[in-house]
């Protein structure tokens, strides 16, 4: 048998690693605190795009996005993802209509092409852009699949499973530690979002991976009034099969009229005067959601540099880099190939200065 690996996570981050480790013939168990799919994963807008603005160091990773969960999609016939594009307009529009580089799957669109592409839309720019290729998915459906792809290979999911620490023998993490047990590992993978910070702390080198809100917000609506993934200024919204309209917010602080509730009513008044046919919408779930950034904004993968054995996963945006990261990273694991494109994301950036420290704390997550 191949070499065990413990996955610490089910996101859609953690799901990817299980499902492309047990491809490799890895076994693999996945431990999750809560249910699968439970944090982050399930408040995440799930665009899965290639768009940043300039400079970008995972501008490699980005632009394989979309490839890969074209390949995910052929291997997982359950997985369901839908490719309408996305139209992109309003401020900053114009200067990234003139940047050659600003996407290579952006294409200008007039407003005729605008109304044909989206034909409720009130009052639709003179120009927009059109990115053809990117899509989205549910990411609670998508992980499921992941993990369900994953134990079709052998894994197992522990869920309801807290980590209590680790099991370090000279320098080297050999186990991880639980409720039930401690569970021997070859590698462990730490792919457990905003909990990153907690687990490497137990190993004496909390990394620098911060918990950055956003809202969230479900509407019931009638089917058929967003075509496409709409972004602009008034707007971040998309629509799923069966009505509902999903939008992406930016967290604004605590104050009474920040509250998601009260964001999600102005959004919707916002969609409202923007699409024809919607007199009102009332919201079905508002809430922030807390994405896992690090301080220079960049991912986290790769070997943690004071602990043996540790691989750490942690990302923003994890649903549009799950796909490639699980790829890179399981090869990265069981086949000792290093990715140039991961140079940018090691965990040993944080640690250039810092004395190495191996002593599990009792924290639990």
């Amino acid at each position: 048998m191949g070499q065990h690996i413990v996955v610490i996570g089910a996101g859609i981050v953690g799901a990817s690693l299980a499902y492309h480790l047990a491809g490799k013939v890895a076994q693999v168990t996945v431990v999750e605190a809560g249910e699968i799919a439970s944090g982050v994963t399930a408040t995440s807008f799930a665009w899965i795009n290639t768009s940043h603005s300039a400079p970008d160091p995972i501008a490699a990773l980005r632009g394989a996005a979309i490839g890969e969960f074209r390949r995910l999609q052929r291997e997982l016939p359950d997985l369901q993802i839908r490719w309408a594009g996305a139209l992109c307009y309003g401020a900053g529009t114009d200067a990234a209509l003139q940047a050659t580089d600003h996407a290579s799957s952006a294409t200008p669109v007039p407003r005729s092409q605008i109304l044909e592409l989206e034909p409720t839309l009130k009052n639709p720019p003179e120009h927009a852009l059109f990115k053809a290729e990117e899509g989205a998915l549910d990411a609670v459906q998508a992980t499921q699949a992941l993990i369900s792809g994953a134990q079709a290979l052998g894994a197992k999911v522990l869920t309801h499973t807290r980590v209590l620490g680790f099991r370090t023998v000279n320098g080297q993490v050999t186990g991880v530690e639980t409720a039930t047990g401690t569970l021997e590992a070859d590698v462990i993978v730490l792919a457990a979002g905003t909990g990153i910070k907690a687990l490497t702390g137990m190993l004496g080198a909390p990394l620098a991976v911060e918990a950055s809100p956003s809202v969230f917000i479900r509407y019931a609506a009638q089917p058929g009034l967003v075509n496409t993934l709409i972004s602009n200024t008034e707007m971040e919204v998309r629509q799923t099969a069966d009505g509902t309209l999903l939008v992406a917010e930016d967290y604004r602080g605590d104050a009474v009229e920040d509250h998601p509730s009260a964001i999600a009513r102005r959004t919707g008044k916002a969609i409202c005067n923007e699409l024809r046919g919607v007199r009102s919408l009332e919201p079905q779930m508002a809430c922030v959601g807390l994405r896992p950034i690090a301080v220079d904004g960049l991912p986290v993968i790769g070997y943690l540099p004071t602990a043996g054995g540790v691989y750490v996963c942690s990302m923003h945006p994890g649903v549009a880099l799950a796909a490639i990261v699980g790829r890179l990273a399981s090869e990265e694991i069981l086949d000792s190939q290093a990715h140039a494109s991961l140079l940018p994301c090691r965990p040993a950036r944080f640690f250039q200065d810092a004395a190495a420290s191996n002593t599990p704390a009792s924290t639990s997550i």
